[in-house]
Formats: structure tokens, sequence, C-alpha cells
């Protein structure tokens, strides 16, 4: 029995009548009359036309694929990742009970003023001072350099080649200092930049000290030894430079001009003679005591 193409989709035959939610084909759509004379079976739906972005999509994956890319759908090359393999980026943790392998790392050089004060130092002191424990014997505990900059009132670069010198001589980058009070006879107001200083401490304080009496101090024109009564009382040293230099890290072509540095070096000793004896025994040049003339001796 044909359709009739102006009957509503209820008036249809049983056969003929559209699925639930599905939209009624209209009777005006080519294939009504086909769908009638086969039977009474339901035509083929035909796919709606494609958008603008679904045909983008897929010139994109055919660009993709035919660049070397991998196409949607395709699987990872390579497989599926084998068990027990990291994944990429991943470290793998160690079982319980086994530590992680450690990276090698250099071996550290201990400076040879701390091996010889280990060595050899330690037993002078205690021999001569009588010290009953180890403990007692002096140690070193800082070493403070500082660079004073009364031009940097008026010099603005002088802060910054202050600071390069001292790093270079240091090992370290310097902390600026800055005045805490108003002074108005040296035209110095609350905050402004004054010094550079540096404190050295462990191994970078060894290292220092050595390269102080062996390298820097024979450099001086007309050395004759560092003063032995710059003591603080407390067992603390300063000494003065005159220029940087002396050291050996610094290039005479590339400062703008000659700066002094104070060095003070701090150590535990409860009096200025224990100090001076514990920093003779490392290597510090003092000057040679006057030795008392003798009876019909020159004068």
């Amino acid at each position: 029995m044909q359709g009739n193409p102006g009957l509503n989709p209820g008036d249809a035959p049983e056969n003929q009548r559209p699925e639930r939610g599905e939209p009624a084909t209209p009777a005006e759509q080519p294939g009504q009359e086909a769908a009638a004379s086969s039977g009474g079976r339901r035509p083929a739906r035909q796919r709606a036309p494609k958008t603008g972005d679904e045909q983008g999509r897929q010139a994109a994956a055919k660009s993709g694929a035919g660049a070397g890319g991998k196409p949607a759908g395709q699987p990872r090359q390579g497989g599926q990742r084998p068990a027990g393999q990291p994944r990429d980026g991943a470290q793998r943790k160690a079982p319980a009970g086994k530590a992680a392998p450690s990276v090698p790392q250099r071996p550290m050089v201990k400076p040879r003023l701390l091996v010889r004060y280990r060595t050899e130092v330690v037993d002078v002191l205690k021999r001569e001072f009588g010290y009953s424990n180890a403990m007692q014997v002096p140690r070193l505990r800082k070493i403070v350099l500082n660079i004073g900059l009364g031009e940097a009132l008026k010099n603005a670069g002088a802060v910054e080649a202050a600071t390069r010198d001292i790093t270079a001589i240091a090992g370290q980058k310097p902390v600026v200092t800055k005045s805490r009070l108003s002074i108005a006879n040296f035209g110095l107001r609350e905050g402004q930049v004054v010094g550079v200083m540096v404190t050295l401490r462990d191994a970078r304080m060894w290292h220092f000290l050595d390269r102080l009496a062996n390298f820097a101090l024979p450099r001086v024109r007309d050395f004759r030894g560092v003063p032995r009564n710059s003591f603080d009382g407390r067992g603390s040293y300063t000494l003065g430079l005159a220029d940087q230099i002396v050291f050996p890290e610094i290039d005479y072509n590339k400062i703008d001009r000659l700066r002094g540095l104070q060095v003070t070096i701090v150590t535990s000793a409860r009096t200025d003679e224990e100090a001076r004896r514990f920093l003779e025994l490392l290597g510090m040049p003092f000057v040679r005591a006057a030795e008392p003339r003798r009876a019909g001796s020159p004068a």
C-alpha cells in the first residue's frame, strides 16, 4: 500500500511511523516514494552537510598526519610503556631499605692552615699555656673585611667599584653599610652609603688568612712585618692595608683608584698574648720584638 504524501505522521501506517525521539520525515523529501514501494521500510537518513568547524578539524588532522604528526586516534609510537619503567622526566624511587644513589661530587680540599692548626698549633699552645682541655685552645672565629667610602657622597660609582674589588678579594659578595646618624659638619645624612663589608667564616676564612699572610703581605713595599700591639684586649686583631693591589686577585688595569681596607681577625683567645702566639704559629709575620740590650754593647 502506497503512502499518501499528504497524510500526517500520525495517520501513516504503523510500519511507516517515525520512532520516538526521531523527527518526522517531511513528505516533500526525496526517497519517500521509494520507501513506500520497497515494502514500507523506513528510508535511510541522509547525513547532514558538514559545518565549517568540522571541515577545518578534518583538514588539520590530514595535514598533521602528512607532516609526520600523530593523527587523532592513532596509538603512541613505540607502543605502551613497559612495566616498571618510569615515565619521562620522573625519577624512580629507591626500594625500601636502600639509599638512593648519590651523584659523585668533587672532594673538598681542606684548608692547609686548618690542617696545620689541628696537627701542630694545638699541641704547641697546650704545652706553652698549660691548657688541660683542647677546647681551651684559641680558635679562629671569623674575619671581617671593611672598606670605608667617604667618597660615595659625591661619587656614586665608588660603591660599585669597591664591591667589585672586595668580592674578588674575599670570594664573597659584601653588604653595603649605611650611616645611622646625620652629621651636618660632614654633610652626612642618615641612610647614606658609607662603605661595604664582608664577613668570612669556615673554609673561606682559613683560605683568606693563608693568602693574606703568604701572598698579600709580602707584596707590600718595604714590608718589615705587621704591628704586634694591634689587639683589642679580647683576642681580636685589626690590620689596615693602604691599597687593594697587594692581593693577586686585583688587576691594576681594571681599578678606578687605590682604596685601603681594614681586616679584623676575631679569635677565641682570652688575652692578647694568647692571640698573638696563636696567629704567630699560623704564619702571621709580626714585627720582631726588640731584644733587650746587653751591657757593654753599643747603643
